[in-house]
């Protein structure tokens, strides 16, 4: 059987939370999302942010929480500015236009827009005469890691947090992925300082231990309000809302959703080293738990016989961009037949 490292949400969830949700299982508690496990979960997250007054909300998956999110902030005449690589703006198959607001793509840099873009976009649309006539940007979407493994830097957040903040726009992170970002060496942004500089975001579950889920984090007083109205008329109200809390209340206890997050980095790493030795280029320099070799279509064929990548673009007739994802629960036995499979190309 092929090993897959095509994605990093593979496998079921970490035993901690299936022996949690056993344990809790003939536990009746009342539904959505207001039972004692939500709530020590959202104290839990809450600490590990340093935000003691943020709402803490649990939805199932990401292209729901990024839809209910954007639609809740925006008003009808209004969009969201993103990256043109941005998962709202690629992989979710219109759930943002389906909600009725135009997400507004700017050129992207291995995933990221920067500051100077936003104030542009912003200053762009009040300075032009027909502005009235046209969608008006009303929230600005990043990821972190973005789709290509790539990471803002606290100095590059904190500078479009700045203008966000200077256009009355309010500031939304995905963090789908949120802990492979947070636990890279690379990385100098930490739970808190996203608290600080965005009005929004989220913590991943789905692709980092969880059966399911994702955490919405919202300091914004203006955003805070009606959310849960948002989230049960997009559908993202869970009966047995008890099932979220379980999981992040185990993600957020004894430090495991950082430790599992840089387990995933160390072994990406190690796949890293493993192509950059054979001399192999990378599509785009990700310190996170996806990488991007470019190989030739011998090499992927000689790879695809064991195991299982994502493809990503082609880059010319015999040259083509790939994705391997660790996760959470890969083993370093498979990385070690990765590797060895790498060094014999």
């Amino acid at each position: 059987m092929k090993i897959q490292f095509q994605c990093d949400y593979n496998e079921g969830a970490h035993p901690l939370i299936l022996q949690r949700l056993a344990e809790t299982n003939y536990v009746q508690t009342p539904g959505y999302g207001e039972d004692e496990f939500c709530a020590h979960a959202r104290e839990l997250i809450r600490s590990a942010c340093k935000a003691p007054e943020a709402d803490v909300h649990f939805l199932v998956g990401g292209t729901q929480t990024n839809a209910t999110v954007i639609a809740s902030a925006l008003r009808p005449h209004q969009g969201v500015v993103c990256a043109e690589t941005g998962h709202i703006n690629v992989h979710e198959t219109g759930a943002v236009e389906h909600t009725g607001h135009k997400v507004l793509a700017l050129p992207a840099t291995d995933g990221k827009i920067t500051a100077a873009q936003v104030a542009n976009a912003l200053q762009g649309h009040h300075d032009d005469v027909n502005f009235e006539h046209m969608v008006q940007p009303g929230m600005v979407y990043i990821s972190l890691p973005t789709e290509f493994g790539t990471i803002y830097s606290l100095a590059e957040l904190a500078a479009i947090s700045d203008v966000c903040r200077k256009w009355a726009v309010p500031l939304f992170v995905d963090g789908a992925r949120l802990g492979y970002g947070l636990t890279s060496p690379r990385c100098d942004v930490t739970l808190p300082d996203l608290a600080r500089l965005a009005d929004v975001f989220y913590i991943g579950g789905t692709k980092q231990g969880a059966l399911f889920g994702e955490a919405v984090v919202i300091t914004s007083d203006t955003l805070k309000k009606d959310f849960r109205y948002h989230i049960k008329q997009n559908g993202g109200m869970l009966a047995k809302g008890r099932l979220l809390g379980i999981q992040f209340e185990t993600l957020f206890t004894d430090n495991l959703y950082f430790d599992m997050a840089a387990h995933a980095i160390r072994l990406a790493q190690r796949i890293h080293d493993a192509f950059a030795a054979k001399g192999i280029p990378f599509h785009v320099d990700s310190p996170t738990n996806q990488q991007f070799p470019i190989l030739t279509e011998s090499q992927r064929a000689a790879l695809d016989r064991d195991f299982v990548s994502d493809f990503w673009c082609r880059l010319d007739e015999d040259h083509c961009c790939v994705r391997y994802c660790t996760s959470w629960a890969t083993k370093d036995e498979a990385v070690d037949r990765l590797v060895a499979a790498i060094q014999s190309l």
